[in-house]
């Protein structure tokens, strides 16, 4: 998986957001406000191998049972894939 277009993290008023950059100004107008683990995933996404990778980090890092983490992860990316924001790298477009 790989972050396909122009966006930095910031933390604004306590919250984390995503803020558009760039060429990326022109096609989204907005912020991206971000849960913790939303933030994690963010920030880990091009770290991880697979998915299954994915969710044993977020296990690894917080407190919460797999099932969670499993359906954080899977609704966070697929919010980020049907705007465009990350690509699949993997050619059977698993991840």
């Amino acid at each position: 998986m790989r972050i396909a277009k122009e966006f930095i993290l910031r933390e604004i008023a306590g919250e984390c957001v995503l803020v558009p950059t760039g060429a990326t100004t022109q096609e989204f107008n907005g912020l991206i406000t971000m849960s913790d683990t939303a933030r994690f995933i963010w920030e880990n996404m091009e770290k991880a191998e697979s998915l299954e990778e994915m969710i044993q980090m977020i296990l690894e890092e917080y407190e919460i049972d797999e099932e969670t983490a499993k359906k954080d992860a899977i609704g966070f990316i697929s919010q980020l894939l049907q705007a465009g924001f990350v690509e699949c790298t993997k050619e059977d477009k698993t991840w």
